[in-house]
């Protein structure tokens, strides 16, 4: 059960009213995990923004949802984990790929490169080494696409932070953070 309220439409005050039915507008629902964050207008119109601003950047949808993936894993976010398992499958992801990103890999080579530059900014809080930004750059990542990995990493910190605190309940056909053997 969540433990952060969730803003619904019955209890949404002009503003919070106004950016649900926005969203409701664009996605066609209102993800739980985006009722919690109207809690705060302010917080929502900020990672409403980002994820805009992130999602216009050089990265693929797949590789951002590969990113995700891998992260929800890593930081046991089941919500987030559920969400973009279904975002995944929409954006062309298979169940092997998803599987590969859960693992921290990707069955695309140069997929692969950033899921795992994605982990370890996630597991070393930025401290990555010489030779994982080489290896980013080696694989064909620019620089401006090193930066756009690094802002999801940060965004997808923020949803799975946000997930686990507030317990949100999944509005997504659930998927367990035990991986398969």
């Amino acid at each position: 059960m969540a433990r952060i309220n969730l803003v619904t439409n019955e209890s949404a005050n002009a503003e919070q009213k106004a950016l649900l039915d926005a969203i409701q507008s664009q996605l066609g629902m209102v993800p739980n995990f985006l009722k919690v964050f109207a809690n705060s207008p302010d917080a929502l119109k900020a990672f409403l923004g980002l994820h805009g601003i992130a999602n216009a950047g050089s990265l693929d949808p797949q590789t951002r949802e590969r990113i995700a993936l891998a992260l929800a894993q890593q930081n046991s976010c089941e919500y987030c984990l559920s969400a973009h398992s279904a975002i995944g499958r929409k954006a062309g992801l298979d169940n092997a790929e998803i599987a590969a990103n859960r693992a921290g890999t990707s069955q695309d080579a140069k997929a692969a490169v950033a899921v795992k530059f994605a982990r370890s900014l996630v597991e070393h809080t930025g401290e990555v080494t010489t030779a994982e930004l080489l290896e980013m750059r080696n694989a064909g990542y620019s620089e401006a696409d090193i930066v756009e990995v690094i802002t999801h990493v940060g965004m997808n910190i923020l949803t799975n932070i946000l997930g686990k605190a507030g317990r949100v309940d999944i509005d997504f056909p659930k998927v367990e953070l035990k991986l398969a053997a």
